[in-house]
């Protein structure tokens, strides 16, 4: 048996209430009775907590993995300077000044060029992807 209610929505979530039911092609009563079952249920706050739970693992993980990345970049950078600065012949002193100068234009000119492309919102991984992209098409093919 069931019973008729009526209830009064705000209109913000009325909208919200329909074009949910839109898309997943279901009544709205359904919504709504789905809702109210949950919402009443006894176990609704362990579900809810165990909802969260998963959440915070799934964030727990992608931060694990970040961390990662970031560490292996800082190594991969580490070596690299290593490798520069034991490979890098030092400058005589009537070299110095000119060098130290082209390095400073040189750095300027960097740091723009870094601005630019974040400001753009290209990364190196990004272009990276580009560039493999036709050769992953071509074997698909």
């Amino acid at each position: 048996m069931r019973i008729k209610h009526t209830i009064r929505l705000p209109a913000d979530l009325s909208v919200r209430l329909a074009d949910y039911a839109a898309r997943k092609k279901v009544p709205q009563a359904l919504i709504v009775e789905t809702a109210l079952a949950s919402f009443l249920s006894p176990d609704g706050a362990e579900r809810l907590e165990a909802a969260l739970a998963r959440r915070l693992d799934r964030m727990t993980r992608q931060l694990e993995r970040m961390e990662q990345r970031v560490t292996i970049a800082n190594e991969s950078l580490a070596v690299f300077v290593r490798f520069w600065l034991t490979s890098t012949p030092p400058l005589p002193d009537a070299a110095l000044a000119a060098a130290q100068s082209k390095g400073r234009e040189r750095y300027d000119g960097f740091v723009e060029a870094v601005g630019r492309r974040l400001a753009r919102g290209m990364t190196l991984d990004d272009e990276v992807r580009l560039d493999l992209e036709p050769i992953g098409q071509e074997q698909n093919s």
